[in-house]
């Protein structure tokens, strides 16, 4: 299966896709779904899927999951605790500074009313801070972090009112069956995101390795 992950609407270009499938053929690689053949998972381009990613959405929102949030990434960067390097034994550091929970709401105030506007800010989705997160990578081993002290809130929905890379990714998988991922190690943590997703989204983990490529 080829998914076209093509929500950057800033950097698609029709000629990038063309150079992706021709490079992909040129390696070898064959598949029998895909954004050029089609098959039952259609669309497999991500800007054809926008509907499943709104759902996924609301379904957090309605649950006290996600909060707006304005900060830029100006206001992140100097704000937030600074990243950190892995702990001792695991592949990973901090690929991004810990959101400092500036825009943060209360757990106690009222939730987000359903009807608050999605475009125009940044959604963030609410880690449990302390939270131990476990998974077993197929390269590295058994890998452990912490929410809220090696990663903190992260964004679900971009202000441009686009889904970021981390719930489209956890919606398609789930919907195409995906059992297995291979992630650089530079995203190794943000298998603990998407972790903390499928948890909130109820999707359940078929497989929960992930090797390094």
């Amino acid at each position: 299966m080829l998914r076209n992950e093509d929500l950057d609407a800033a950097r698609t270009r029709a000629d990038f896709v063309a150079a992706m499938l021709e490079d992909l053929r040129w390696f070898g690689f064959t598949w029998q779904e895909g954004p050029d053949v089609g098959g039952p998972h259609a669309p497999y381009n991500q800007s054809q899927r926008r509907e499943r990613y709104v759902a996924a959405f609301e379904r957090l929102r309605a649950a006290g999951a996600v909060y707006p949030c304005t900060c830029s990434r100006r206001d992140v960067q100097e704000s937030a605790r600074a990243p950190h390097e892995a702990p001792p034994g695991e592949a990973w550091a901090s690929d991004e500074p810990i959101y400092p929970g500036t825009c943060r709401p209360d757990i106690r105030e009222t939730p987000v009313s359903p009807s608050a506007i999605r475009a125009g800010m940044n959604w963030r989705f609410r880690v449990h801070d302390g939270a131990a997160l476990t998974f077993v990578d197929g390269h590295y081993g058994p890998q452990t972090a912490v929410a809220g002290v090696d990663f903190g809130d992260f964004i679900v929905w971009r202000k441009d009112d686009t889904p970021a890379y981390q719930l489209a990714c956890v919606v398609d998988d789930s919907a195409m069956g995906i059992t297995e991922v291979v992630r650089g190690a530079d995203l190794l943590l943000s298998t603990f995101r998407q972790l903390l997703l499928c948890a909130a989204l109820e999707i359940a983990r078929r497989h929960s390795s992930t090797v390094r490529s």
